[in-house]
């Protein structure tokens, strides 16, 4: 579907859940969040009629999120359906990894097309500072896992934060260099936890590839969100998330959906829709949807504000 500004929408994010099992500086509290009563979750059978009433607007990849989507049970399930919805090509999951590798050749049988695991440092204690008490080897192996299976591209998502994980780019990007994975830095945005870490912690795109010249930019992809470099002869890419320094508002292509079953046209937006009240009309639901899509803002003006415009912190939205 072509959005008011004429951007092909035909990507949906779905955050299944706010809870996570890992408590991560610049995302979540040290405290953890308030567990919502189940109502106020969207079930899986009620996303999947989102999804196809997605579908029938042009919407071809789906990205399932949280919190953590693998604390979830039966999410295996949810893939192998979603699977099955005519139109749907692409289903992606982001997750930490911690309980990745024991159920991802399961995942991948019932229609997992690609991953993206968060990893912040290579250090294992500094992994577990960052998280609040995860175990890195864990998420080492889920990598190795998946590569093993095929389960690939593997994408690994780090956010540079200036002071914790600036010594570490070097070791990240050389990780490409004998596996096929890629690399992603992205920049902290002023959002929920990230807020606290923002002024001293932010580092950009530009910062990093200023000081890695070996880096070979590649052909972009125009609907993707990061800009692609390698190294000569490496196995793996190195991307580049840049929505402050060099935002990509005008190639967008997706949508979120929020485990509150609200729409979220725009992540750095406060305006949502919730779908809740049509979710057993599949007319009015992707009429709704449409308008939603329809209406999705021209941009974010992070670089301006230095703050998310969105009430949502980033765990409650989906990474």
């Amino acid at each position: 579907m072509i959005d008011g500004y004429g951007r092909s929408i035909d990507y949906l994010r779905i955050s299944l859940t706010d809870r996570c099992n890992l408590r991560c500086v610049y995302c979540m509290p040290e405290e953890g969040i308030d567990k919502k009563a189940h109502e106020d979750i969207l079930r899986f059978e009620e996303i999947l009629k989102i999804v196809k009433a997605a579908s029938i607007l042009g919407i071809k990849k789906i990205r399932y999120t949280g919190g953590e989507p693998l604390i979830l049970r039966n999410i295996g399930w949810l893939i192998k359906e979603t699977s099955k919805i005519p139109g749907i090509e692409d289903i992606a999951i982001t997750t930490n990894g911690i309980l990745l590798e024991d159920i991802a050749e399961d995942l991948k049988e019932a229609g997992l097309t690609r991953v993206n695991i968060s990893l912040d440092t290579l250090k294992e204690d500094k992994y577990t500072a960052i998280t609040r008490g995860g175990d890195i080897n864990k998420v080492l192996r889920a990598i190795q896992k998946c590569i093993s299976i095929g389960l690939t591209p593997v994408k690994i998502n780090t956010v540079l934060i200036k002071g914790t994980n600036d010594d570490e780019i070097s070791d990240f990007i050389n990780l490409t260099r004998e596996l096929p994975v890629e690399v992603r830095f992205i920049e902290l945005m002023p959002i929920g936890q990230g807020e606290k870490l923002y002024e001293d912690g932010f580092m950009s795109s530009g910062e990093v590839l200023a000081k890695f010249p070996e880096l070979i930019p590649l052909e972009s992809n125009k609907v993707s969100t990061a800009s692609l470099y390698k190294l000569k002869e490496a196995k793996g890419k190195v991307g580049f998330i840049s929505p402050l320094s060099c935002k990509f508002c005008s190639q967008c292509n997706r949508i979120r959906l929020t485990s509150a079953a609200t729409i979220k046209p725009c992540l750095h937006s406060a305006k949502e829709l919730s779908l809740k009240s049509f979710l057993d009309n599949e007319v009015l639901l992707t009429s709704v949807l449409k308008e939603s899509i329809y209406s999705k803002p021209s941009q974010h003006n992070l670089e301006c504000d230095k703050k998310s415009g969105s009430e949502r912190a980033m765990y409650q939205i989906g990474g």
